[in-house]
């Protein structure tokens, strides 16, 4: 019986996104980057299967515990570090490597007494993203500061964030990258640049440490591209099942607040997937989707359990004949263009509901 909604998983896909990443970034050590449960594809799920990176990224200290209460020995880089003397003591407690970005957090490191651990630091520079980290003067002031911090592990390592590396025409990228370089050159310690579009659109930078992301889940970072452009595979594939057919007459509408009009009598399909799934309520009429493998047209809008297809293409399509909605020959970027969204909103956005198949290594 195929399942009213399923995530289908190659995990082999996984394997392979990380041999390109280090044919990308040759010689340069790997932080696999499984933040927000591994881009919906399941944090440790995805830590096993990329277990032959040097280390692994994370957003949050909650899920670096999570890491390490499922066994994993690897460095974890905690990329929003810490906001308070508790959560210090929990990157202590598991051996979790932290992101100083802000003078509280010195503040906090500076005031702890009692262990004889020491935290290994990545020292944040904002060079333009304006989000998080050190600007000029402040950065190596923040960095004098941590070198006279006992609890600190020498030496510190440094790290900055790209803004717009997914745009090769944007001049943001190379001033940040000189902002970058210029300010870390007469310091010790590892640094770490590149992103995905980073490691791919900007590969005379990549230097240290790479974090790849999105490429390692097999989708483009660049807008107008697809991981298959790129040798990358894309791990997740949405499907689920035509539930009803039925015949509309021209001059109907469809959906909610009837805002599709049938131009001609349409053959009309009902899947069993809506936005309570995770496929994007935004998806525009036109979206394709697979029915036997076959594209059709999204039309109407898409509800919490449902969407509905134009089958006048397919006058053979019977309830529980299976759809794709992203993956195989419909890559996910396309339907993330359908939704105005990007490829990272569809993958994060699978709710619990939805059943995971994965397909063996």
């Amino acid at each position: 019986m195929t399942p009213a909604a399923y995530v289908h998983l190659d995990l082999a896909a996984a394997r392979h996104n990380l041999i390109q990443v280090k044919r990308y970034a040759p010689g340069n050590k790997i932080m696999a980057v499984i933040k927000a449960n591994a881009y919906g594809h399941g944090i440790t799920r995805m830590a096993r299967v990329l277990e032959t990176a040097d280390a692994f990224a994370v957003a949050r200290v909650d899920e670096g515990v999570r890491l390490r209460n499922a066994g994993f020995k690897q460095a974890i880089t905690v990329l929003q570090g810490f906001v308070c003397a508790e959560e210090l003591e929990l990157l202590l407690q598991h051996q979790l490597d932290s992101v100083v970005h802000t003078p509280q957090q010195i503040a906090i490191l500076q005031q702890h007494t009692g262990t004889n651990s020491r935290l290994n630091v990545w020292l944040k520079m904002d060079t333009g993203m304006n989000r998080l980290g050190f600007k000029g003067h402040d950065f190596a002031a923040a960095y004098q500061q941590l070198l006279s911090c006992a609890l600190v592990q020498q030496p510190i390592n440094l790290i900055t964030h790209f803004a717009n590396a997914d745009d090769l025409l944007d001049d943001k990228t190379r001033r940040q990258i000189e902002v970058f370089t210029n300010a870390i050159k007469d310091f010790p310690g590892e640094c770490s640049i590149a992103n995905s579009a980073g490691i791919i659109g900007w590969p005379h930078v990549v230097s240290g440490w790479v974090r790849p992301g999105l490429m390692l889940y097999g989708c483009s970072p660049f807008a107008g591209k697809t991981g298959s452009d790129f040798g990358l595979k894309p791990i997740m594939s949405l499907h689920s099942r035509l539930i009803a057919v039925k015949d509309v007459a021209a001059g109907e509408s469809v959906g909610y607040s009837g805002l599709w009009q049938c131009d001609r009598p349409t053959r009309l399909g009902v899947i069993s997937i809506g936005y309570g799934d995770g496929y994007h309520r935004h998806t525009k009429s036109g979206a394709p989707v697979l029915v036997n493998g076959q594209r059709v047209p999204l039309i109407g809008r898409v509800s919490m359990d449902m969407i509905t297809v134009d089958l006048n293409s397919q006058p053979l399509a019977a309830p529980g004949d299976p759809v794709t909605l992203w993956g195989d020959a419909l890559p996910i970027e396309e339907i993330a263009r359908y939704a105005d969204t990007i490829p990272y909103t569809l993958l994060c956005g699978i709710t619990q509901r939805v059943r995971i198949v994965e397909q063996s290594v």
